[in-house]
């Protein structure tokens, strides 16, 4: 299959910050840049459709800065899903208050409803509080779904939560930009699938690269102290771990497995000797994926407005 055949899913519609970190995802790797964007509903269709091949390629949110790791993706790629993940990049996320362009001389506080993806309202609250205080909050699957709906509802008041492009893609007035809680608002988006990228990233303004590796272990029940010899696993190898998070295993209430980042690339030694030990004790290990991390320059974010 040639580069131009390949396809790629994303959380849609057109506008979302998804799209904006695919559209980052293929500076860096000019091969994918020919592939077609598939615009899907949710996360979940976005992993189906790769996971049944009817895609090459899903680009999901994986982790917020604020708000911790985006469960539907972290579900779906554990229990519903086996696609490794084969990049990741950071967005740097800067939320705009949408709204249509016959209330742009309204006040905010008049508000009836918020619309936007859940972890775009979470990561707002602040704001909603004091300039929406009234308004109710209606979640949407994406914040470009938040932006179309207000778009065709002029005759409704409602603010919708998402990024400035959204807003611009679907002709409404910006009457607030950067109304984010804390200004250091990153996620991460990984690119899942089958198949390795076909190229090496090429970086440009001041990104840098770094290499990952993410495992899920599954502790056995009956082990007293097993997670921390798995941790001592790691530490006397002075292996960096970068992210350590349990997970419900769905069987049972107390169940849980771990979803561990390291902070190295698969090695010829390091990591699989670590796995090996973790084995032997008697734990599970699946490999979700060792993938080069592109990471922006940290810049300071702009003043508020107000």
């Amino acid at each position: 299959m040639s580069e131009t055949e390949k396809k790629v899913a994303y959380l849609g519609p057109p506008g979302t910050f998804t799209e904006e970190a695919l559209r980052g995802m293929c500076q860096a790797y000019p091969n994918l840049a020919q592939a077609a964007f598939i615009p899907l509903p949710t996360i979940a269709d976005c992993l189906l459709a790769c996971g049944r091949k009817e895609t090459d390629y899903a680009m999901v949110p994986m982790e917020n800065s604020i708000e911790g790791s985006v469960n539907m993706t972290m579900d779906w790629l554990i229990h519903h899903v086996e696609l490794p993940i084969q990049g990741e990049i950071a967005l740097l996320i800067s939320h705009h208050a949408l709204v249509h362009p016959v209330r742009k001389g309204s006040p905010l506080s008049e508000v009836e409803t918020v619309l936007s993806h859940p972890q775009a309202i979470a990561q707002c609250h602040q704001f909603i509080r004091r300039h929406c205080p009234g308004a109710k909050i209606k979640y949407t699957k994406s914040t470009a779904e938040a932006a179309e709906y207000v778009a065709g509802h002029p005759e409704e008041s409602l603010l919708a939560i998402g990024p400035g492009t959204a807003g611009q893609r679907y002709g409404l007035y910006d009457k607030a930009a950067h109304i984010e809680d804390y200004p250091n608002n990153y996620t991460r988006f990984v690119l899942v699938g089958y198949e390795p990228l076909s190229d090496k990233p090429v970086l440009t303004n001041g990104q840098q690269l770094e290499y990952k590796t993410t495992i899920q272990v599954t502790l056995k029940e009956d082990f007293p102290g097993a997670l921390h010899q798995v941790l001592s696993a790691f530490a006397w190898r002075r292996l960096n771990l970068t992210r350590i998070e349990s997970r419900p295993t769905k069987k049972k209430l107390g169940s849980y497995f771990f979803i561990i980042d390291i902070g190295l690339g698969m090695d010829e030694a390091l990591i699989p000797g670590a796995i090996a030990e973790i084995e032997a004790l008697g734990c599970h290990v699946r490999l979700l994926g060792s993938y080069p991390c592109i990471i922006p320059a940290y810049a300071a974010m702009p003043s508020k407005t107000s």
